[in-house]
């Protein structure tokens, strides 16, 4: 297992901010934080290839917005905001070192964190960043694979993996305020709990799973249900609307 990283740089304090306030971001604590959360990854047996921090980009850190990556292809979509739409260049090449890649082409917009694949399901979000014409030009794309393609209201969030996260064994970790239940009738549920709003996002690596040590309320909830917590601080990380799957690109 890969998981592609890029080092954040001292510009992410000039990150864009869709749902939260801004907050002062210790560019220096990011940055340790950033590669505790490699060494997590590694402690569970990923490769990590960390890519350099990119200081013009400010939210290039968060690798998993400009690409989606299935077994057989890796597909390069036009980004939600225009200013991070550099981002896909980027990262192009080193993907193009490990599958064979594929554009979304306008008027498409998809950030990788709307994206969820469960086997052969997808699962997107319709979020502020993704529209429908994505949606359908994604569903082309992957239908000769096997794979198809289910749209996913959300609302309230940034991207479909701020209100919901697959943790593996059937079972999603969710918030029913950003994401409604019965998009995901095929799954066991776990809400969050009401305290924690932004406690959906989490990051399954083999059977176990990463997540934020500041939702304990939550965490208990994912135990309890049977799953091995690791408990990760990125706290400077979450004041640039971060989750732990948006910094990485795991295949």
């Amino acid at each position: 297992m890969i998981a592609i990283v890029r080092e954040p740089s001292q510009a992410l304090s000039g990150c864009a901010l869709t749902y939260l306030s801004r907050e002062k971001i210790d560019g220096e604590r990011a940055i340790l934080q950033h590669r505790e959360y490699q060494h997590r990854l590694k402690e569970l047996g990923v490769e990590v290839l960390s890519l350099p921090p990119l200081p013009n980009l400010p939210d290039s850190t968060f690798v998993e917005d400009p690409a989606i990556v299935l077994d057989e292809i890796a597909i390069l979509p036009i980004m939600g905001l225009a200013a991070r739409r550099p981002e896909v260049d980027h990262i192009a090449p080193t993907l193009g070192r490990y599958r064979e890649l594929r554009r979304l082409s306008k008027p498409s917009t998809l950030d990788g964190g709307d994206v969820i694949c469960v086997g052969r399901n997808i699962f997107v979000g319709l979020s502020q960043r993704t529209n429908r014409e994505a949606i359908e030009q994604m569903q082309t794309l992957v239908k000769p694979f096997g794979y198809t393609v289910t749209p996913v209201e959300v609302r309230g969030c940034l991207h479909l993996k701020t209100g919901c996260t697959y943790l593996g064994d059937s079972t999603m970790l969710f918030n029913p305020k950003y994401v409604a239940a019965d998009a995901l009738l095929d799954f066991r549920t776990i809400p969050v709990d009401d305290s924690e709003p932004m406690g959906a996002n989490a990051l399954a690596v083999g059977q176990k799973v990463m997540y934020p040590d500041c939702f304990a309320e939550t965490r208990q909830k994912i135990e309890k249900s049977g799953f091995h917590v690791i408990p990760v601080c990125i706290s400077e990380l979450q004041k640039a609307e971060a989750g732990l799957t948006c910094m990485a690109v795991i295949f």
